[in-house]
């Protein structure tokens, strides 16, 4: 969207129309099957596609890192009192221990299992909600019930009680909070620090077949990722993300996450969060391959892939870092000589060095 209104696409001489879809299963179908050129995806849908876990198999690439952080688990206020009654501290950002104590009273008196919302099967909110979850010893697929709600739906949903939770990207929790109908529990950042979140996906085939189109959009990309994230920038960015034609939000919730003045419930204090959303600092836009390591680990992990997997061949055929790294050069920007790097390791700021360059990457631990 950005590099459309602020005419990034125009100055690299493409012509583009954003299409809004209604699911992340829409948008998987459409690029696959070329009625969409390429997509602003989640960070799995291109592997889940190119390794068949999904409805079919459509080899993808990506080349490009949207950006980091951005999503939060939220619950509906009576899920919230129940956590509090427990006794266990629900301290920010909670684990999910006082919920654990709930999963094992419920089963005790046959009550049925609670209900959660993610987004999509191969996104970053279902591998980090689960994660979260099995922290505390519950099982994702026994414990609980996990379902996919389209974002726009969530807080309706939790409104009327189809769910008791959700893990969602903004502004869906802020407006959850805003409108005094849930609580968040913890931020995605505080469960992994600048996790990979979006990418932007093409197929293999329209990559082979469009190569300078391909460039061209990865550099404008590149430029509004680093506009974006200027602060004197993101107020700019919540009035355009609040149009109709766009998300259709009101601005206030918008602004939580853009803004970095996040409320985790109803009047409560905003908590300073700078790094909410992460657009193109810390080597944002670099397509690690060891993020997408990280995420198909996930999927052995949770069953979305039976066959043995060599992981590190399969992350490469799709993380394509030398997309980037052509985008960038063309551009005089500096980037990541290595194609991946040491994940959830790192509590505090640190130091990539190489022999020419040098990139200030920040925390990146575990929950």
């Amino acid at each position: 969207m950005i590099a459309l209104e602020k005419g990034f696409f125009r100055d690299f001489g493409l012509r583009v129309t954003l299409s809004r879809e209604p699911s992340w299963a829409n948008i998987r179908d459409k690029v696959c099957f070329g009625l969409l050129d390429g997509a602003h995806m989640l960070a799995g849908m291109p592997l889940a596609a190119s390794l068949g876990a999904e409805a079919f198999r459509v080899p993808m690439v990506t080349g490009f890192s949207l950006g980091l952080n951005g999503n939060a688990i939220t619950v509906s206020n009576t899920l919230c009192q129940r956590l509090l009654n427990t006794g266990i501290p629900l301290q920010s950002p909670a684990t999910a221990d006082a919920l654990k104590k709930l999963v094992e009273d419920d089963k005790a008196k046959g009550i049925k299992p609670m209900r959660f919302a993610m987004v999509y099967p191969s996104s970053s909110h279902n591998y980090l909600l689960r994660y979260w979850l099995a922290s505390a010893g519950i099982d994702p697929d026994r414990d609980v019930r996990l379902t996919v709600v389209p974002p726009p739906q969530m807080a309706d949903c939790l409104r009327t009680g189809s769910v008791d939770g959700y893990c969602v990207g903004e502004p869906w929790n802020a407006r959850a909070v805003e409108e005094g109908i849930g609580h968040v529990l913890i931020a995605s950042g505080e469960i992994w620090n600048n996790h990979p979140e979006k990418v932007f996906g093409v197929t293999r085939e329209w990559a082979q077949a469009c190569p300078n189109t391909h460039q061209a959009i990865l550099m404008a990309l590149l430029l509004a990722a680093r506009w974006l994230d200027q602060a004197e920038n993101r107020t700019e960015a919540v009035e355009l993300l609040a149009r109709p034609e766009y998300v259709d939000a009101p601005p206030s919730a918008l602004a939580a996450g853009l803004l970095g003045r996040f409320s985790y419930g109803p009047g409560e204090a905003p908590k300073a969060q700078p790094d909410f959303h992460v657009f193109h600092r810390y080597a944002a836009n670099f397509p690690w391959a060891s993020h997408a390591e990280w995420i198909l680990a996930q999927m052995l992990r949770w069953g979305q892939l039976r066959e043995p997997l060599d992981i590190k061949l399969a992350a490469a055929s799709v993380y394509r870092p030398e997309l980037y790294r052509q985008a960038a050069s063309t551009l005089g920007l500096t980037y990541p000589p290595f194609d991946r790097k040491q994940e959830g390791l790192h509590e505090t700021p640190w130091l990539l060095a190489t022999q020419t360059d040098s990139f200030m990457l920040v925390a990146d631990r575990f929950f």
